[in-house]
């Protein structure tokens, strides 16, 4: 128990360090990518979220194609550059120590935490998707910075899911580790207000933002509902 503490300790010192050379807290607004759209739609989608406001941007691509994914996220990162904003690679070590990127994110059926850390360093941000109770419960001691809560709500997007945290499991979450709470999936204009209330640190949003006709409105708009 006493090395679990110290464990976390060190940890919570990390984050800090790293979001302290990021000069910010990312995880407000999430903008993740939407990998049916072409690169020039992609680029249009992050240009107009990031002038609305986006906090953080994570370039997913299930296809596996890496030439692809590489071109796409450099294409982000370019765009990114000078505004503060954390570039994310979804799932892929490979392509955000390719492109440098700031940050990368797995799921529970990717690469350990562990393992990734000491590939990408102790400065970069590193997230995991949380589904369980008992994935929940291990998330303080590994050297992650947040957790990605999946998924809040029922979602068309992510099929297969163990659990829907609810508000319930929210508040159970927050209870429970020290770290950052993302949460993703069936998040919308009708239950962000409450989500804000749960005390949940930031909201991942693909289909709001990607999908939107004017994506840089909907961006300011999906702030003003979080009381921005």
């Amino acid at each position: 128990m006493h090395m679990m503490r110290i464990v976390g300790k060190i940890v919570e010192t990390q984050f800090r360090l790293r979001l302290q050379r990021h000069d910010m807290n990312p995880y407000k607004l999430y903008l993740v990518t939407d990998d049916q759209q072409d690169l020039e739609t992609l680029k249009f989608v992050v240009e107009q979220a990031i002038a609305g406001g986006v906090t953080m941007v994570q370039v997913r691509e299930k296809h596996g194609d890496v030439r692809a994914f590489i071109e796409r996220a450099q294409a982000v990162k370019s765009i990114l550059a000078g505004s503060g904003v954390p570039l994310i690679i979804n799932d892929r070590v490979d392509v955000a120590l390719a492109v440098d990127a700031d940050g990368l994110h797995l799921g529970q059926s990717d690469m350990p935490a562990e393992l990734a850390r000491q590939l990408i360093g102790p400065d970069k941000i590193l997230g995991l998707s949380i589904e369980t109770e008992q994935q929940l419960r291990e998330a303080d001691s590994l050297p992650i910075d947040y957790i990605g809560l999946s998924a809040l709500f029922t979602t068309p997007t992510k099929t297969n899911l163990k659990k829907h945290w609810g508000y319930d499991g929210i508040k159970m979450a927050l209870e429970t580790t020290k770290l950052p709470i993302v949460g993703i999936g069936g998040i919308n204009e009708s239950n962000i207000p409450q989500l804000v209330e749960s005390g949940i640190h930031g909201l991942a949003l693909v289909s709001a933002i990607c999908h939107a006709e004017d994506p840089k409105q909907a961006t300011q708009d999906l702030l003003s509902l979080m009381g921005e």
